[in-house]
């Protein structure tokens, strides 16, 4: 079973940056896609952003493409989000999770495993 720890959260003013990184263990990573959800207070978890395996197809929301990137380092079994020109609506709990699959993003329930979050909060 993969166990995920997402790290990097933390209070910024709008236009600000922020890099979250999850470290993945397990042996499935390397073959894994990865990708990040958000859930904002009062509202539901959402999909942000996923990347293949190989890190060669990236997908992302229409909210955050352009703002932010996301890229892996498999001989560190981490994934990461750098996120760019920040605003208050990307305020939320920031989680990564993987897939077997970049279409099974998709969906929320798939049966993966989900690390414990890690808090972003933008100040307008």
């Amino acid at each position: 079973q993969v166990q995920l720890v997402e790290s990097g959260g933390g209070m910024v003013q709008t236009g600000g940056s922020l890099r979250l990184s999850c470290a993945a263990s397990g042996r499935t990573f390397n073959i894994s896609a990865m990708g990040w959800f958000r859930q904002a207070p009062g509202k539901e978890r959402e999909f942000v952003a996923a990347i293949s395996w190989n890190g060669d197809t990236t997908y992302y929301t229409d909210s955050v493409r352009g703002r932010f990137t996301i890229s892996r380092d498999n001989a560190k079994s981490t994934v990461y989000l750098q996120m760019d020109s920040l605003k208050p609506e990307d305020t939320a709990v920031y989680y990564c999770t993987p897939r077997s699959r970049m279409g099974d993003y998709l969906y929320q329930d798939t049966g993966d495993p989900w690390g414990q979050g890690t808090q972003v909060t933008v100040s307008s």
